[in-house]
């Protein structure tokens, strides 16, 4: 049985990996030289820039499933976490346009708010990988390949 509960979690979920499925993949997808061009701002190498974008869609496409579907989300979103982390340090370099300071709208400005979104994504995905409280944490690296069970359905719940 659908309840409310199952609704708000999947709504929640579907709010947090949006970005990345479809909306991010598909642009990669759908302008592969032009993601291809951009990856080459932080690796010059073609061969690493395509390994970078590669490597984007598989976090992209894959990951987004797991946070979904509850199968291994918590290592799924952990993945999610560092790759937020990861894009804001080599696309969102805000301190490199020198006008942070001097230009309200400048190019530093627009990078600030972009490398902070990305941290903030990222930070929900940690609270669906560790959830609200330190013991959480312990049990995340014990077992990280362990479900959430995002949806209230655990193995005694399914044998009912």
């Amino acid at each position: 049985m659908i309840t409310l509960s199952f609704v708000i979690t999947l709504a929640i979920r579907l709010g947090m990996v949006l970005l990345f499925l479809p909306f991010s993949a598909l642009d990669k997808i759908l302008d592969f030289r032009g993601a291809v061009a951009q990856a080459r701002e932080a690796a010059p190498n073609t061969r690493i820039a395509v390994a970078l974008i590669v490597t984007g869609l598989f976090v992209e496409v894959l990951m987004p499933v797991g946070v979904l579907t509850g199968v291994a989300d918590r290592a799924c979103a952990f993945v999610l976490a560092g790759y937020c982390v990861t894009t804001a340090l080599l696309w969102k370099q805000f301190w490199k346009p020198g006008d942070f300071w001097t230009a309200n709208n400048g190019q530093g400005r627009t990078l600030f708010w972009d490398f902070l979104k990305n941290l903030a994504v990222g930070a929900g995905f940690l609270l669906i990988t560790f959830g609200t409280n330190a013991a959480a944490v312990d049990d995340f690296f014990a077992h990280p390949m362990w479900s959430s069970h995002p949806y209230g359905l655990t193995l005694e719940h399914r044998q009912q």
